[in-house]
């Protein structure tokens, strides 16, 4: 290999492109077809687009490499350098849309999806916003003003019952950690969201969903009857007689419930979310059989967002670690059944988790697909784009991308913790419009 020792920069000729190189492309986005300004070469079809650029040589990272190139070429002084980027972005950036070839035009169209994806997102902020308005209301009114929270409540759970069951394209979304000043109100929504995501593969009717999702917006009412001071207190403070009292919000619930007029259905599950499969749940230690099915939902679900949003958030695992101490660790405490539906939906890699994809880039899972939970979308880390514009990858879309392992945030360099921004909170909405269909690569 050759090496420019004053800049440490390394290229290779066109002629010598091949499977296993790690290789960046020097041009503005609209002038190449790739998703990403740098990547490992995988396929003769990425060599031959390589080539078609007009470009006489690539820069490549030896360590990011596979393979070693023959006859690599020789930097350019950093003055030549700087002039001949100049130039090139000069000529190649006054090209408008009739110039651009199909696939130069295939990757306008996906950064146009991208920005349609952006918007959308927008979009489900603000209906996150809404709901958790709901919720809070919910605190504030729901003895006096019973019925009408109630209702509004329902027109809630419609919605998410229309989503989950009846749009197959339904898209669960993390949360931005603008959100702050809502976690009292989150911890409810995101049972509930989540609850109604697992509704369909659970071959649970509209009427069974809606039971479902209200049971889980309500199942810890019971929590208005204990004292702040106790609510404050992270678990491993309490004495003996503050955890038996907060353990007590299930019956709580249950009796604020009946003064509402809830059903039966809906007070079980307000009764029963701390109970487990194998007996050591609370408040009567009920076994499997003995807890209702919207329950057990609700149980498993709760667990999970206990998990990742405890009191105290140097205690948080990340969601994948979450599902897998779950299945791995705690499967005898659910509903098997209900674990591996939440695992089909959720992915190995939930969103909110932070992985290193097959081309070693890191990125946070944004948003995921029930129906596809393997291909996410990914906020991609690229010290080169500004965040506010980071690059979105659709796996659905980039096939050739998988992603590789999971990583703790707390291990990530400064740059790239302070770029994603991983949230010490994780919570979920939904959006279930429908998505347009990407330019193929």
């Amino acid at each position: 290999m050759a090496n420019n020792s004053s800049s440490g920069t390394y290229y290779v000729s066109v002629e010598k492109l091949q499977i296993g190189l790690y290789v960046f492309i020097d041009l503005p986005w609209f002038q190449h077809p790739f998703t990403l300004n740098s990547f490992r070469i995988s396929s003769e079809d990425q060599v031959r687009t390589l080539k078609s650029l007009g470009e006489s040589r690539f820069r490549y990272d030896p360590k990011r490499s596979d393979v070693d190139p023959d006859d690599p070429v020789e930097a350019l002084p950093a003055e030549l350098e700087a002039t001949v980027s100049d130039t090139v972005g000069e000529s190649i950036g006054e090209s408008d849309d009739a110039d651009l070839s199909p696939e130069f035009a295939a990757r306008r169209e996906r950064i146009r999806v991208l920005d349609a994806h952006r918007r959308r997102i927008e979009e489900v902020d603000k209906t996150y916003l809404k709901a958790t308005g709901i919720l809070r209301n919910l605190n504030r009114k729901l003895l006096d003003r019973g019925d009408e929270t109630l209702q509004e409540m329902d027109v809630l759970v419609d919605q998410m019952v229309t989503a989950f069951l009846k749009h197959p394209e339904v898209t669960l979304h993390v949360m931005g950690e603008k959100f702050s000043g809502v976690e009292s109100y989150s911890h409810s929504l995101n049972v509930s969201v989540l609850c109604m995501m697992l509704s369909k593969g659970l071959g649970l009717s509209s009427d069974q969903a809606h039971s479902l999702g209200l049971g889980a917006l309500l199942h810890d009412i019971g929590l208005a009857e204990i004292p702040e001071r106790v609510l404050k207190k992270r678990p491993d403070e309490y004495t003996k007689p503050e955890r038996d009292l907060r353990a007590m919000h299930c019956e709580f619930g249950v009796r604020l419930g009946k003064q509402l007029g809830l059903p039966p259905d809906i007070l079980a599950i307000i009764f029963q979310h701390h109970e487990m499969a194998d007996g050591s749940g609370y408040p009567t230690g009920a076994r499997l059989d003995k807890i209702t099915f919207p329950a057990r939902v609700v149980s498993l679900v709760n667990f999970y967002d206990n998990l990742c949003n405890p009191a105290d958030l140097a205690q948080a695992l990340t969601p994948h670690e979450a599902l897998s101490f779950m299945f791995g660790q705690r499967r005898t405490k659910f509903d098997t059944a209900i674990l591996q539906q939440m695992i089909r939906c959720l992915g190995v890699y939930p969103p909110g988790s932070i992985v290193t994809l097959s081309n070693d880039v890191v990125g946070l899972v944004m948003s995921v697909n029930p129906t596809k939970p393997l291909r996410p979308w990914i906020m991609a880390y690229d010290a080169d784009v500004p965040k506010e514009e980071a690059i979105l990858l659709n796996l659905e879309q980039e096939t050739e991308l998988v992603i590789a392992k999971a990583l703790r945030p707390a291990l990530l360099p400064p740059a790239i913790h302070a770029y994603l921004s991983p949230r010490q909170r994780v919570t979920y909405y939904f959006d279930s419009s429908v998505q347009p269909s990407q330019g193929t690569k």
